[in-house]
């Protein structure tokens, strides 16, 4: 890095530019489910189109909650490059968001897309509606348990969201990884968040650093040492109130993700 504050690809090697700009995804890339062994493929597929140079993940009026036995009335589409989960009826899955979780549909392995420290970059937007969250958190493929860390590039609550300025969500969380510990937080970011930002991750050996829009915004002096998946996606979270669909279609636009490798010297 010539300046710390700034993101320099100079010593980097572009190995995937996924610019959406054919008429669907790529399967040799990309899963579209939300963890589906806690649920289904039926359940968890994402709703998604891939248009005029972008993708648009979806949650529409008629969108049913993933997973009501484990996660309420969460909506969500989703899109994640790996899958690992153990037989039916037992505990052993990627994304162990809470306790109790039984594997509910058997899935075969996947090993799609899994970076393994480089930078990792998106361009995206954000929702202003007060029930949505975007984000892109890749995490450990956790075919050994303790390998489940999250690097978080970006999580944004719609409701942080104002018309000059908002929060972003970016740092590493241990999930269940007893290595880690956890150092998030939301930094404010001026500009538009509907409009496109680019955010990105450079992952060393000793530490991450994250940035937006090309600036520095957090540094954390640990890493994770395994390979990790993407998880790229939309949530609708629910609220005490009745669901209002009449904002529907929430629709997450991504223009493109990157990954760069550290070049050979």
């Amino acid at each position: 890095m010539t300046d710390d504050a700034t993101l320099d690809l100079s010593g980097y090697t572009l190995v995937v530019d996924e610019q959406f700009d054919g008429d669907d995804l790529a399967d040799t890339r990309w899963f579209p489910y939300y963890t589906p062994h806690w649920s289904s493929r039926a359940a968890t597929r994402a709703r998604y189109e891939v248009s005029g140079g972008t993708l648009k993940l979806r949650i529409d009026a008629d969108t049913e909650p993933w997973s009501p036995e484990f996660d309420g009335d969460v909506r969500v589409s989703h899109l994640q490059t790996g899958q690992f989960s153990g037989p039916v009826g037992s505990g052993i899955g990627q994304h162990r968001f809470r306790a109790g979780l039984v594997v509910r549909e058997a899935q075969d392995e996947e090993r799609l897309w899994l970076p393994h420290f480089g930078v990792i970059e998106a361009r995206a937007r954000g929702i202003r509606h007060p029930q949505a969250m975007v984000a892109l958190w890749p995490i450990g493929f956790e075919d050994e348990p303790r390998d489940c860390g999250e690097l978080c590039i970006f999580e944004i609550f719609g409701s942080e969201i104002g018309d000059e300025s908002g929060l972003v969500g970016v740092g590493v969380k241990p999930q269940h990884d007893p290595r880690l510990a956890m150092d998030f937080e939301k930094v404010r970011v001026d500009g538009d968040l509907t409009e496109f930002h680019d955010y990105a991750v450079e992952w060393l050996p000793d530490r991450v650093r994250f940035f937006i829009d090309g600036r520095l915004a957090k540094t954390v002096d640990q890493a994770i040492a395994y390979p990790v998946q993407l998880m790229l996606d939309v949530y609708e979270l629910p609220t005490d109130a009745p669901r209002d669909t009449s904002s529907h279609p929430l629709v997450f636009e991504v223009a493109h993700v990157r990954e760069y490798v550290p070049r050979v010297r």
